[in-house]
């Protein structure tokens, strides 16, 4: 870890602003390049190299944020390089610059969450995210990320507040849905292997409140939402390193929550997920306590099968 009172150190970081101030993108590029060199030679002025690398990406023209699109760049800024390219550059202007490889397709998945629309666009391999290149009309409006030259925004999507529940007394059902539970863990992935996260997830023959019940729950307030709100809240939970993970971004938070969705659903992904999770009720819920830090409570009902399932996780700074 290089100490942040190196004066060599210091003085780069006032250069890049400066540099990008005056717009000033060969120098910027040119800085970058002698910060990572040194690096690589043992001096540690990484913080340099990542920082102006994050900088081209946000503000640069499409040459330049394209070209910073690559494996290992970004790994400490404040989110993919992918997602903060396209949260400020259009497809058209980042494509002809990004070197072929998966995070194009990741970039292009990225600008699809913003409304975009690649579909017959034989740049994006299919196979890197095998989800639609263009938003369903089913889909919410994914709640995505805004980056700032020392800063970013990742709002949580709007829910409606939650009423109290009457929860049914044990004892309860269990079912061996073990691929469903996975599922829902999945979307806080994260949040358990990359940071302080705790979830816990069951399967129920019954209602979502006979799951929230299942999980230890004695008191709950919940409120049914529409499958687009919850595809929004899974893929919020899903492109977020939680408290002190890595951010994944919204393109593969999009995915992570198709593939919930088809699960919890009994469908492939390339089926009418759509379709068949509007079969299904969805639930957000909370046990009236205020949260600190991060969290997601879920449920799921499948009022035709009698099962349902509930996902319980947090995750806060230590």
């Amino acid at each position: 870890m290089s100490d942040v009172s190196d004066p060599e150190l210091e003085e780069l970081l006032r250069e890049i602003d400066r540099l990008a101030a005056r717009r000033d993108w060969d120098g910027l590029l040119g800085l970058h390049n002698r910060a990572r060199a040194a690096h690589e030679r043992g001096k540690q002025l990484w913080p340099a190299a990542a920082h102006a690398e994050y900088r081209l990406a946000l503000e640069a023209p499409g040459e330049y944020a394209g070209a910073v699109i690559v494996e290992g760049a970004g790994r400490f800024a404040l989110g993919p390089l992918s997602e903060v390219a396209a949260s400020t550059h259009t497809w058209a202007e980042l494509a002809p610059h990004t070197p072929i490889g998966p995070l194009l397709s990741i970039t292009a998945h990225e600008r699809v969450v913003r409304g975009e629309d690649l579909t017959d666009d034989d740049r994006v391999d299919r196979l890197v995210l095998p989800v639609p290149l263009a938003l369903e009309r089913w889909e919410p409006a994914y709640a995505v990320a805004t980056y700032a030259h020392d800063k970013a925004d990742f709002p949580m999507p709007p829910l409606p507040t939650p009423v109290v529940a009457d929860l049914p007394l044990a004892p309860y059902e269990l079912t061996t849905d073990a691929d469903e539970v996975l599922a829902l863990r999945a979307l806080v992935a994260t949040w358990l292997t990359d940071s302080n996260g705790q979830s816990d997830a069951v399967a129920v023959a019954g209602t979502a409140l006979t799951a929230i019940a299942a999980l230890g729950a004695t008191y709950a307030r919940a409120a049914e939402i529409s499958p687009a709100e919850a595809m929004a809240l899974m893929a919020w939970a899903g492109a977020s390193g939680g408290a002190e993970g890595r951010r994944r971004g919204m393109a593969w938070g999009r995915f992570i929550a198709w593939e919930c969705a088809a699960e919890l659903a009994g469908v492939d992904i390339e089926d009418d997920v759509g379709g068949a999770a509007s079969e299904l009720r969805w639930y957000v819920w909370d046990t009236g306590a205020v949260d600190t830090g991060w969290s997601l409570r879920i449920a799921v009902e499948d009022p035709e099968g009698g099962c349902a399932w509930a996902l319980a996780a947090m995750d806060r700074a230590i």
